[in-house]
């Protein structure tokens, strides 16, 4: 199943995608969160859409997707998982996974602006695989990993390079401010992506392209990622780990690029779908 959740912002209501199309099943009276996921709500949905076959309202192309996660517990993140990337930001290819968090509030819709925080000039972009988890993960063994895994979705972990590298302390600073996490437009359960490990990502700004990889070149894979994380964290449903970028960051450039007010950033994944956001300026209506 391909899961959607749409509406206005913070009012988001369930839906899925069959064929291409866009259908409502707010009647099934669950949002996608952590309780849905953790209940076994995957197969309850599966069973009402075929149940409700051909009397699930349709949804215009015009309406906007919010993330197809209700906010989860937390967003779990992955530095320097591609060696190219590593190797354009002038870091050592890490031995064990680097990990960060985004804040929860950062996370917005696919096609939501991303506003460039206040005193921002360093504003950069990232298109990476995430994860979703499906239930309570905690000491999982890497062979079990995948039992774990409710879906995949499309993200940009945008960044604020001065805040993350120059500010002292953690990465975090530079990765959680608001807008800063868009996710979706839809949650792919495994089924629908033929093999996870050679997806190709890409990402444009204004139309160049500036990313174009694939998860082959991925250093830890999915589930050595679910199984380290959950030795550190107990990992809940609904919880999201981005797995990290391939080369083609702003940072990268030489000299750097970054974003500004009207630029436009489009990306996406095999299957993931596409997402496209517009830049604005904190502050600007």
């Amino acid at each position: 199943m391909k899961l959607i959740r749409h509406g206005q912002p913070d009012q988001e209501q369930p839906g899925v995608i069959l064929n291409d199309q866009k259908y409502d099943v707010s009647a099934f009276g669950e949002d996608y969160n952590e309780a849905f996921f953790a209940t076994g709500g995957l197969a309850r949905l599966a069973a009402f859409v075929q149940a409700n076959e051909g009397q699930l309202p349709l949804l215009g192309d015009e309406v906007r997707l919010g993330s197809p996660v209700a906010r989860p517990s937390k967003i779990v993140c992955i530095g320097l998982n591609y060696v190219d990337h590593a190797r354009e930001t002038g870091a050592t290819p890490p031995t064990e996974p680097i990990l960060f968090m985004k804040s929860t509030t950062s996370l917005v819709g696919p096609n939501d602006n991303i506003i460039i925080p206040r005193n921002s000039v360093k504003t950069d972009w990232e298109v990476e695989l995430a994860v979703v988890i499906g239930k309570r993960a905690s000491y999982v063994e890497e062979a079990d990993a995948a039992d774990y895994i409710a879906g995949y979705a499309l993200h940009n972990d945008v960044s604020e390079r001065e805040f993350q590298l120059e500010r002292g302390g953690t990465w975090d600073k530079g990765k959680g401010c608001d807008t800063f996490a868009p996710v979706g437009p839809v949650l792919a359960t495994p089924d629908e992506l033929a093999d996870v490990n050679n997806l190709r990502l890409w990402l444009s700004v204004n139309g160049q392209m500036m990313q174009d990889g694939t998860t082959q070149n991925l250093i830890f894979k999915v589930p050595y990622l679910v199984s380290y994380l959950s030795q550190f964290m107990t990992l809940l449903p609904g919880d999201i780990i981005s797995t990290g970028t391939p080369a083609g960051v702003g940072l990268g450039f030489k000299p750097p690029v970054y974003l500004k007010p009207g630029d436009v950033v489009e990306l996406g994944i095999d299957g993931l779908g596409t997402s496209r956001q517009q830049v604005q300026a904190y502050g600007q209506n």
